[in-house]
């Protein structure tokens, strides 16, 4: 198992969005887990495919939320129910997490190899891309699970672009690694094309699993080469100047 804790691929610029997204991300979180119930969140806010392939919110409660009435100091029960149009929630679901794991995961991983991607594309281009690659990826898993149920939240798919991204750009990069192998633990330094490949390929290992968004993942990372892709094909070549 491959963890990446640096790159030594060094940029331009400050990469201001990407921060300005780790701390969006950071701060939903905060308010969510923390001055809110996140749970009770997630049911509001989270997209569920089941609304997306139907253009309509689900009409009956899909949680409940007890807490102490500090008038009667009894437990009260509310009934949550759906309140956002459905394919807004792909947007709000894209800055959502389910555990302080899942957040610490996606915004190294985003820190990593977004800040040569927007030092790259430039901010302007950036964050279109970063948010594109989010959308996609959460259509891809609906279209692999139209009925589910099942709440999606998670930054991964637009990181996931990001990352996908990056394999085109700068397959040579090295990416300072901690590796696991049964107890051993160490760091190692392996191209970026090595170690985003292995991330890609170990994705499939989800499918039939439960908790992981693997449609989206994958979805996410070929939105990411694609869009990057075309960006590099509409940009000039450099002219060369033949000397006689």
């Amino acid at each position: 198992m491959l963890f990446p804790i640096k790159d030594y691929n060094p940029t331009r610029r400050l990469a201001v969005w990407t921060l300005l997204l780790i701390l969006l991300n950071v701060g939903v979180f905060v308010y969510q887990a923390v001055l809110s119930n996140l749970n009770y969140q997630v049911a509001r806010h989270s997209m569920i495919p089941w609304e997306i392939t139907r253009f309509e919110r689900i009409d009956q409660p899909v949680a409940a939320r007890e807490g102490l009435d500090p008038l009667t100091n009894q437990v009260r029960r509310e009934l949550v129910y759906r309140e956002n149009p459905p394919l807004l929630t792909i947007l709000f679901s894209m800055f959502m997490h389910g555990s302080l794991m899942h957040l610490v995961g996606n915004m190294l991983f985003l820190w990593i190899f977004g800040n040569n991607i927007e030092d790259r594309l430039g901010p302007w281009l950036y964050l279109p891309f970063y948010l594109a690659c989010g959308v996609g990826a959460s259509l891809l898993h609906v279209l692999f699970h139209p009925n589910s149920l099942t709440p999606v939240i998670g930054a991964s798919g637009a990181v996931s672009g990001v990352m996908g991204a990056y394999l085109l750009l700068f397959p040579r990069a090295k990416v300072r690694s901690l590796l696991f192998i049964f107890v051993l633990v160490t760091f190692v330094d392996i191209p970026a094309g090595v170690f985003l490949v292995i991330w890609f390929v170990f994705q499939f290992s989800y499918i039939g699993g439960g908790g992981i968004a693997w449609a989206a993942h994958v979805g996410g990372f070929l939105l990411g080469m694609l869009l990057i892709h075309i960006w590099r094909r509409t940009q000039p070549r450099p002219r060369v100047e033949i000397i006689q």
